[in-house]
């Protein structure tokens, strides 16, 4: 892969932009990310002192965890390649920017993560990478630019979707067919990554594979919490590591 050819798939790029108009209303099409975004921010505000932090936010969307990292104190660079969900993350935090005395520092760029890797290495405390791996083409080369990205010592998060029985039934069959709380077509189950061929790929980075936690998530009351279980969505932390102790 290289900066002239993004790690994209046009039809996910056009699914999504298709979605920016409602990113922010939580009773639409991102109800599932506005539920599970204070877990993930705690998630990652519990291993990474956030207040001054310098944070990427890769696929970042129309900006939930963005505006959520900056306001626990990070300083935010987000990216995504859909150019409609760029635009609606920049206007609510324009929105949410006129109600405080303190605006929030973020970044908003229409970036690929190659891009943002070659223009700012080994820049950031941390980088976060939430339900973006299940929906590139090449996970492996995603995995090496968020590797690229981290300061020495930094952290990477990642959220997706494990490859598993359970997990066909419940983030395609029962999310966007049954209870319909994602457009049908969201997710490809063949693109969903075990825990171990995630930890493979992070390994194969630099990266060393710090700790996994599952969630689990009840769409009736809209209650997220993390829990031992890994079948569905999981949770994972890893850290920068010397290159002489990078993985051939």
């Amino acid at each position: 892969m290289n900066v002239s050819a993004p790690n994209v798939d046009p039809e996910e790029l056009a699914r999504f932009g298709k979605l920016a108009h409602r990113w922010w209303d939580p009773d639409g099409e991102s109800r599932p990310l506005h539920d599970l975004n204070p877990l993930r921010l705690g998630f990652v505000a519990e291993r990474v002192s956030l207040p001054g932090a310098k944070v990427a936010d890769i696929g970042c969307g129309g900006g939930l965890l963005s505006e959520a990292l900056a306001k626990a104190g990070a300083n935010v660079t987000a990216i995504d390649l859909a150019p409609e969900v760029i635009e609606v993350a920049k206007l609510h935090l324009h929105e949410t920017n006129a109600a405080l005395s303190s605006p929030l520092a973020v970044d908003y760029r229409l970036s690929s993560s190659r891009e943002l890797a070659t223009a700012e290495a080994a820049a950031f405390d941390a980088v976060c990478c939430m339900e973006l791996i299940e929906h590139v083409p090449d996970p492996a080369a995603l995995v090496c630019d968020l590797a690229a990205l981290v300061k020495p010592g930094g952290k990477v998060f990642l959220s997706t979707l494990n490859r598993t029985p359970v997990s066909f039934v419940t983030a395609i069959i029962g999310a966007e067919y049954v209870a319909r709380l994602l457009p049908r077509g969201t997710h490809d189950y063949r693109q969903f990554l075990r825990p171990s061929e995630l930890a493979i790929l992070l390994r194969r980075a630099g990266l060393k594979f710090d700790e996994i936690s599952g969630i689990a998530y009840n769409p009736l009351n809209r209650k997220a919490w993390l829990t031992r279980h890994t079948a569905v969505n999981y949770l994972v932390c890893a850290s920068s590591v010397p290159d002489q102790h990078r993985a051939a």
